[in-house]
């Protein structure tokens, strides 16, 4: 979210030969309404990875300072922090990350940050379960995946900054309010284009299963090659059984993510002959001169 841009990927991919969905990290529409200018020091908001600290920035507005941990392209399950990133959160107002096991770097960092607020912006949201591998059981993090979730990522952004900084409240609801309906305003739009795609052909193929939310609110039916980030990824038996699936269902077009390696995907639509449809950008926001501007809807 200054990433003064937009608010939902590739939208234009969503239909395109019949193509199961594609929709990258939503959110994310340009600067609302700011502040007159002041003299007084802004409020400093330290985010855990970009996907939140675009969210944030919409409803800040030029209200509040906010920056990322992680920068656009990192893998954001694993990452480890530098000593920089300590001296940036130990200098912040307010700290937001996304909990659910997301960052599972996070707790351990948060030990070596003093006296500095944190909010977890997932907070009233019914997780879905990882259904495989070394977490299984354990919260789906990828929660803003869902427009409707992610209305509750904003509603709870707008809470802790009015919180830590009440003077700007009139400037957070108000933002809040109108990204918010930006963001309703995707839903309908998008059913209408999911709904030209044959039902047996709604089927979405990632590498990572971090769609789950996306695939509940819209009845997509959902492959993946593994459950979430971690140490196995595109191992032979999760190729052979995405291969397997595909050819089986005959799915048209295979997808991957901009913080993982492509191959695996690559592997599945060569082998299958269904077509390799590009990155979703599903963990971070892409870089400033990446094919998906840094904003979370291209």
């Amino acid at each position: 979210m200054p990433l003064k841009h937009h608010v939902l990927p590739p939208l234009r991919r969503l239909v395109r030969a019949a193509r199961p969905l594609t929709l990258c990290a939503l959110l994310c529409a340009g600067t609302l309404l700011s502040p007159a200018a002041s003299a007084e020091k802004k409020l400093h908001v330290v985010t855990t990875f970009t996907i939140i600290q675009d969210i944030a920035q919409n409803v800040a507005g030029d209200a509040a300072v906010v920056e990322s941990i992680t920068k656009p392209g990192a893998e954001i399950h694993d990452y480890q922090p530098t000593p920089r990133d300590i001296v940036k959160a130990q200098h912040a107002d307010l700290i937001l990350w996304n909990g659910m096991n997301l960052e599972r770097w996070f707790q351990r960092f948060f030990e070596n940050i003093k006296q500095v607020p944190a909010a977890v912006v997932t907070e009233g949201i019914t997780p879905l379960p990882i259904r495989e591998g070394p977490y299984n059981g354990n919260p789906n993090p990828h929660a803003w995946m869902s427009p409707t979730n992610a209305l509750v990522y904003i509603e709870n952004i707008r809470q802790a900054l009015v919180k830590h900084d009440p003077a700007n409240a009139q400037v957070y609801n108000r933002n809040a309010k109108a990204y918010s309906a930006k963001i309703a305003a995707l839903d309908a739009p998008l059913r209408e284009r999911l709904a030209r795609i044959p039902a047996a052909q709604r089927w979405l193929v990632t590498s990572e299963g971090a769609f789950s939310y996306l695939a509940k609110d819209y009845q997509l039916k959902e492959i993946y090659l593994w459950p979430i980030n971690a140490d196995e990824q595109g191992t032979p038996q999760q190729v052979r059984r995405v291969i397997d699936a595909v050819r089986s269902h005959h799915i048209p077009v295979v997808f991957s993510e901009s913080t993982i390696s492509d191959k695996p995907a690559k592997q599945v639509a060569k082998e299958t002959g269904a077509q390799y449809g590009g990155v979703l950008y599903v963990d971070s926001l892409s870089a400033p001169a990446g094919r998906c501007r840094p904003t979370s809807i291209c």
